[in-house]
């Protein structure tokens, strides 16, 4: 008499990601092979990637830099509650 512990469901769900692991693995496998063959190529790749992530990390300071450094501004030139295009709408419900 044989028990099984385990549905056909979780069988199919465990060969899948069997299958996933092994294809992951083959492609790092295959992506090594080949900055091993190139690695002049994937050493200006990697290093272009990181410029233009640096760039972009700059860009997106500055940017935040210069967004609260704008609200502080407007902080200080109006000293009343007021924001531009802002409206406060209310909703009057008087069924009781």
């Amino acid at each position: 008499m044989v028990f099984r512990y385990y549905t056909n469901m979780m069988s199919r769900a465990t060969r899948s990601v069997a299958a996933g692991l092994f294809i992951i693995g083959m492609s790092l496998i295959g992506f090594g092979f080949m900055i091993f063959l190139l690695p002049k190529f994937f050493a200006t790749l990697a290093s272009i990637v990181f410029w233009l992530m640096g760039i972009g990390c700059g860009v997106t300071a500055v940017k935040i830099f210069l967004a609260s450094r704008k609200a502080e501004n407007k902080d200080i030139d109006s000293s009343q509650g007021y924001r531009e295009n802002v409206q406060i709408h209310i909703e009057e419900h008087h069924s009781q």
